[in-house]
């Protein structure tokens, strides 16, 4: 057997207490078969699942992570914390496709507590589909090291990304209908390449930098941007006081303390 065909995904899902948890626990006691090999966590609402805790499981070598919630307009709460879910889902998916991971390894569904026949379609479908993409990194042509780099410099911008989120990503009208239109519009891939793009570029290279100073050439280098690119870059980063560039090596450097959160906005003279 070859290696491709032994391969076992690893799943890690993060399902609603209310409804999708009684979904997965209806599978279980009326015997529905589906992969063993997902781990469930159990949440009070899918909305807890932080932008965080989705890098992170893919950072660690998860293959794909799941996330179940209440079926739309259906949450527990009066927030309907699940319109949250869904939009941190269609962001995370972006930038996921954005650093070269598949963002099929990321997954949204609303299962109701009676619904576990549902459950274990929907992990019948996912898990085969998962063992058909591969490894992750390996499948997307990533070595470990580069993929957790990648995953890295997106982690180190959450805080920043969340606060784009709830104020220049926010659906007016909560319907499955208007986040869709919202979230596969032009618009949005506007306001994602303009907000989010570069700056996950700019964490790619503070992260760099955190390691040794570099030339622009070898930042372009490792990075496959052009040189003109990351000029501008540094020098919006030296801006914003996150950089310095070392004449008489002929390089850039981080600052002193210089290894703030992406997005973080260093104070200097005339700000």
């Amino acid at each position: 057997m070859s290696s491709e065909l032994a391969f076992k995904p690893k799943m890690l899902g993060f399902i609603c207490n209310w409804c999708c948890y009684g979904g997965a626990d209806l599978a279980g006691v009326s015997r529905f078969q589906y992969p063993h090999y997902i781990r469930l966590i159990r949440i009070m609402c899918s909305a807890r699942v932080d932008p965080l805790h989705i890098f992170r499981a893919f950072a660690t070598g998860q293959d794909a992570v799941f996330i179940g919630g209440c079926h739309l307009n259906d949450c527990h709460y009066v927030t309907n914390g699940n319109y949250d879910a869904l939009s941190t889902v269609y962001i995370c998916k972006k930038i996921l496709e954005h650093i070269g991971v598949n963002p099929e390894r990321l997954r949204l569904e609303w299962v109701s507590a009676g619904e576990g026949i549902r459950f274990a379609h929907i992990m019948n479908e996912f898990s085969p589909m998962i063992e058909k993409l591969g490894p992750i990194g390996k499948a997307e042509g990533m070595d470990e090291q580069e993929l957790k780099f990648k995953l890295e410099a997106a982690t180190r911008l959450i805080p920043y990304i969340k606060l784009v989120q709830s104020e220049r990503m926010r659906v007016p009208v909560r319907t499955g209908e208007a986040y869709h239109k919202f979230f596969t519009s032009d618009e949005f891939n506007r306001l994602f390449n303009e907000l989010i793009a570069d700056k996950l570029v700019t964490s790619q290279i503070l992260l760099l930098l955190r390691e040794s100073p570099l030339s622009t050439g070898k930042i372009s280098e490792t990075l496959g941007l052009n040189p003109s690119e990351t000029a501008e870059h540094m020098k919006n980063s030296a801006r914003r006081g996150l950089v310095r560039y070392d004449v008489d090596r002929k390089c850039y450097a981080l600052v002193s303390a210089g290894l703030l959160p992406e997005g973080t906005v260093r104070k200097t003279h005339g700000n």
